[in-house]
């Protein structure tokens, strides 16, 4: 270690059985009613993050470059609007797109002091613990905390002291139904002290077609990913979702100005999940609804943000006007 290096810290805030109990959960609450759902975070399996990685790879998936370039262009100017000391990320896998924000708000240029704090959070231990490890290397004299938690469940219990801003990047908040979504903000402002920040990265809403095209892909990709969903409860729960018996069916709902990513039982069928004690009759046509992704609007962004308790400061956009970086400050 260099003199200047500081160890990472990591806070384990998951209880060791979150995973199972959690599943069951969500499996008893989601297939147990109707419409029937899945929560998307159980997608993200080693299979289902590797097929996510390749979906961002893809020639019609267009936001994780598109906000990439965002952080690129103007990583300076948002670590030039804001005065926060401690930088925390929400759902930070590796914190790759982050290192450049990392990187402007280190900058001797900044008219603020430096950050001297890093918090990232995620639900994965394993990938934390290596991402926190390499910026430790990467960024000496930052401190690292890493916390392995659910952004969901544990707002109210992130790091305190100094004025913290909260990246939330991905359009991951798209994720959200919109109740869901309200409730998740109002939670986050609640979290955070008047004058501390929020970045949120969106998907903006555009032409129908290239919208559904980047969760319909060509390769099936993303349907594969979708159906990793009833690999996960088969393996975890021992379930007898059968694959061949569902097709998958995105659609655009205008309505609601989202994608929704389902899986439509082409037959009758009788599930069992005997890891939740669970017996689901579906019908031919039945749907299961497992992802969402809203589009937004830059007007709808900020009367949402506002809603919550935030107030706009800038929104940056890529040049071909498809994601929004909102930097947001709590009034």
């Amino acid at each position: 270690m260099s003199r200047r290096e500081v160890e990472p810290r990591v806070e384990v805030l998951l209880d060791p059985d979150w995973a199972s109990g959690s599943l069951v959960d969500d499996v008893r609450r989601g297939l147990g009613g109707r419409p029937r759902r899945l929560p998307p975070k159980w997608l993200y399996d080693d299979v289902g993050a590797g097929l996510f990685d390749e979906i961002t790879r893809l020639p019609e998936y267009y936001p994780t470059e598109a906000e990439r370039s965002i952080l690129v262009e103007h990583a300076a100017d948002i670590a030039a609007a804001c005065d926060a000391s401690t930088l925390v990320e929400l759902g930070s896998g590796t914190s790759d797109k982050t290192r450049t924000l990392l990187d402007a708000f280190r900058s001797p240029e900044r008219p603020h002091e430096p950050l001297h704090r890093f918090v990232p959070v995620d639900v994965s231990d394993a990938t934390l613990r290596g991402a926190a490890a390499t910026l430790s290397r990467r960024y000496p004299g930052l401190a690292v905390e890493a916390v392995v938690g659910d952004f969901t469940l544990h707002l109210g219990d992130l790091p305190r002291g100094d004025r913290r801003l909260v990246a939330f990047l991905g359009s991951t908040i798209g994720n959200f139904y919109l109740e869901e979504r309200a409730a998740f903000l109002g939670a986050l402002a609640d979290s955070l002290e008047p004058g501390e920040w929020l970045l949120l990265g969106t998907d903006l809403v555009k032409d129908v077609d290239r919208l559904v095209a980047a969760y319909d892909d060509s390769a099936g990709v993303t349907e594969r990913f979708i159906r990793n969903c009833l690999t996960v409860v088969n393996r975890e729960l021992g379930a007898d979702f059968d694959q061949g018996a569902f097709s998958y069916a995105p659609l655009w709902d205008a309505r609601m100005q989202r994608v929704d990513m389902r899986l439509r039982a082409e037959e009758p069928q009788v599930v069992t999940v005997p890891g939740a004690d669970l017996v689901v009759e579906l019908a031919t046509g039945e749907e299961l609804c497992v992802e969402i992704s809203t589009k937004f609007s830059i007007d709808g962004i900020g009367a949402e943000l506002a809603e919550a308790g935030f107030a706009v400061t800038e929104t940056w956009t890529d040049p071909a006007g498809d994601f929004a970086v909102t930097l947001a400050r709590r009034t």
